[in-house]
């Protein structure tokens, strides 16, 4: 079976190969965008929750590449700042994908609350589409923002961020540990539990 990831994001596609790596998937290929058409696929993301831009993505996606697709959408949400930034966590600070302002942003806006509560979640919604339904998968990892970046592995807030129950970063863990509990993996989990039993 091919599965084609509605991204062209390397450090995604590369997660999520990695975390189909087991029997149950000798067979399933993970393709990216790229690999299958040369039309131009940036999609605008104009859904006001994660479960919309997923649909946008894995449908976009799927009329230009007719393979079943799934799509993510992810991101922070912190209590203190009202579930912020949410939809908007790859173009916090205004430019999209600049992962060190972004991060910068939250840390400082979380400082002029004088707050002591700087718990935090990561939420991804998975959307697989067929071509004929949606099916959404959501996985949910809490933890808390640190004032300074530690780690030099991982992407976007991934330096300030701890899960619960440990003492690093994601961005100081191994690609495997993180892949093990992770918001994307806890989604994913679900997602490959529903695709053991697909049929087509």
């Amino acid at each position: 079976m091919k599965l084609v990831l509605a991204s062209n994001n390397k450090h995604k596609a590369d997660e999520y190969r990695a975390m189909f790596k087991n029997e149950h998937f000798n067979n399933l290929s993970i393709l990216t965008p790229n690999e299958l058409t040369d039309m131009d696929i940036e999609v605008e993301e104009t859904g006001s929750t994660f479960e919309e831009n997923a649909l946008i993505k894995a449908k976009h996606i799927f009329h230009l590449t007719k393979h079943p697709c799934f799509s993510d959408d992810s991101g922070l949400e912190v209590t203190s700042l009202a579930g912020k930034p949410g939809i908007h966590s790859a173009r916090y600070s205004g430019t999209h994908g600049n992962d060190k302002e972004n991060r910068q942003k939250i840390i400082s806006e979380l400082q002029k609350l004088h707050t002591e509560d700087w718990s935090a979640q990561f939420r991804c919604v998975i959307c697989f589409y067929d071509g004929k339904k949606e099916y959404y998968f959501e996985g949910i990892c809490k933890g808390k923002i640190i004032d300074e970046e530690k780690g030099a592995g991982g992407f976007g807030y991934d330096p300030i961020f701890i899960p619960e129950g440990y003492d690093i970063t994601f961005a100081e863990m191994r690609p495997d540990e993180k892949n093990k509990i992770s918001h994307r993996a806890i989604a994913l989990k679900t997602f490959q539990e529903f695709l053991i039993s697909y049929k087509e």
